[in-house]
């Protein structure tokens, strides 16, 4: 018997084992696991989100990069940044774009919590209720007037909604439309 497949074996179950561990200690770290959005709530935030979109469309919590890559054709005058901090889900995105590359798609490994959200005329989240409160000052303080947040099932506490659909799947998705109100004149 051949010695090679036993290590083979061995290092698919050591890539398995560290890409689990990988989800594992991110999810530890953000408190939210990289969950994909159902096609059905893809299509949801897109029929919200004009395709003559201009400007940086930031997916922040890109996960597998489904969001991503469907915004990436949707807004194609757009330049989409997705932010992913789990490594898994992240290289799973870096090596579909080298396979099926959108020019105007970037695939960032990093928190988003460091990023500016000063440029962005729109911003994508499925993001748990604590990461959402956390945003919520970010958003209000640093995106421009007239800005859209687009997300789903978890909602920005104390923001109305311009627009807000309820889907007919399994969970009653709720989809939420926001858009950055003007800022009150300091005093």
């Amino acid at each position: 018997m051949s010695a090679t497949g036993p290590l083979l074996l061995m290092l698919l179950w050591t890539v398995l084992l560290v890409g689990v561990l990988s989800i594992v200690v991110s999810t530890l770290r953000t408190g939210a696991p990289p969950m994909p959005s159902s096609p059905r709530v893809r299509r949801a935030l897109l029929a919200m989100l004009p395709e003559d979109t201009r400007g940086t469309v930031l997916d922040l919590g890109s996960g597998w990069g489904d969001v991503a890559f469907n915004l990436a054709d949707h807004c194609p005058e757009a330049r989409i940044v997705a932010y992913e901090l789990s490594w898994l889900p992240w290289l799973f995105s870096r090596l579909r774009q080298r396979l099926f590359p959108r020019a105007n798609l970037t695939l960032l490994h990093g928190d988003f919590f460091a990023a500016s959200f000063q440029d962005a005329a729109c911003v994508v989240c499925y993001l748990s209720p604590g990461i959402m409160k956390r945003l919520e000052p970010r958003f209000a303080a640093e995106l421009p007037v007239g800005a859209r947040i687009l997300s789903h099932t978890f909602g920005l506490r104390g923001w109305t909604p311009v627009r807000s659909v309820r889907l007919q799947d399994l969970y009653r998705t709720p989809v939420y439309l926001y858009e950055v109100p003007p800022r009150a004149p300091p005093r």
